[in-house]
């Protein structure tokens, strides 16, 4: 290149790069935590564990934080007493007064609900009572945060999936996000995963959903969930869907033969992740391993 287009070249350069590291230095517009499948118990030291953990996440200055189930250890077996299901939840209750300066938006797990009520009539009975204890307005829900709309579901339905009431109002909430505001649906099944292959628990129902977000494609961006105890990320359409591990691991304990190391599982270590959400739409999704 002759010395006088290089100069120009180079000025050129110049000129554009405090632009352009400005652009990309761009703070995001939120910071968020998310936990899953911690499974509470009161036994084998878990809760000071599990505090010790958020007080390292609290140190990374989050806004807030998503919970996306299974936040006790097992309310959904045969054999579980009512007695054992509110020892858990108060275990829960306890450890989450050390989040009390910060907004705490859940769904409900698998685990979480109390099948073997003596009745559909009382008032323990399923996810209505869970999505009680974890401070949910209904079973599915949505707020907004500056530009961005979060809607959270409930997959404990049949073959896991929403149902029809669901889904209408889920149809209706993405109608209704304005142009240049972005969105972040939180399951606790993931609705797609790279690891249903091996591991199961996707939603039945995604390929409708699938669908409905192309009908929103330049609305729906992030596709948040848990329950796989596994890590895993997959983009289609622009849909960042992001399955991140458990907080309790191998459900606190070592593991199994399978466990790469110990507290794994499988090959995903015990943790919880860091998303940031940019006013652009932007997303990332950053997870740090916890050392029970």
């Amino acid at each position: 290149m002759k010395r006088r287009n290089f100069v120009k070249s180079l000025s050129l350069t110049a000129a554009t790069t405090p632009l352009m590291s400005h652009s990309l230095a761009k703070k995001p517009a939120l910071t968020i935590a998310h936990i899953t499948d911690v499974h509470i118990r009161p036994d084998s030291n878990v809760p000071a564990r599990f505090i010790k953990c958020l007080d390292e996440i609290k140190a990374k200055k989050v806004d807030f934080f998503l919970n996306t189930g299974d936040s006790i250890h097992a309310a959904d077996y045969k054999d579980i007493t009512r007695e054992r299901v509110l020892e858990q939840w108060a275990t829960w209750d306890e450890c989450i007064k050390h989040l009390s300066d910060y907004e705490l938006h859940s769904c409900i797990g698998n685990h979480d609900p109390w099948w073997a009520a003596p009745s559909k009539e009382d008032e323990m009975y399923g996810v209505k009572y869970a999505a009680k204890r974890v401070g949910m307005p209904y079973r599915y829900y949505s707020f907004v945060k500056k530009n961005w709309h979060f809607m959270v579901l409930d997959g404990n339905n049949a073959g896991i999936s929403l149902d029809e009431e669901q889904m209408q109002w889920l149809r209706q909430q993405l109608q209704a996000v304005p142009t240049g505001h972005y969105v972040l649906l939180m399951s606790h099944y993931p609705i797609l995963t790279v690891t249903s292959a091996w591991e199961g628990g996707q939603h039945k129902d995604h390929a409708i959903l699938k669908k409905l977000f192309y009908e929103h494609k330049d609305k729906v961006r992030v596709c948040l969930s848990g329950h796989q105890h596994l890590l895993d990320s997959c983009t289609y359409n622009n849909v960042h869907y992001y399955c991140n591990g458990a907080m309790s691991g191998f459900w606190w304990d070592k593991g199994d033969a399978k466990s790469a190391q110990p507290y794994y599982y499988q090959e995903t270590p015990p943790g919880y992740a860091i998303l940031k959400l940019y006013e652009d739409g932007r997303v990332e999704n950053q997870y740090f391993e916890h050392h029970h």
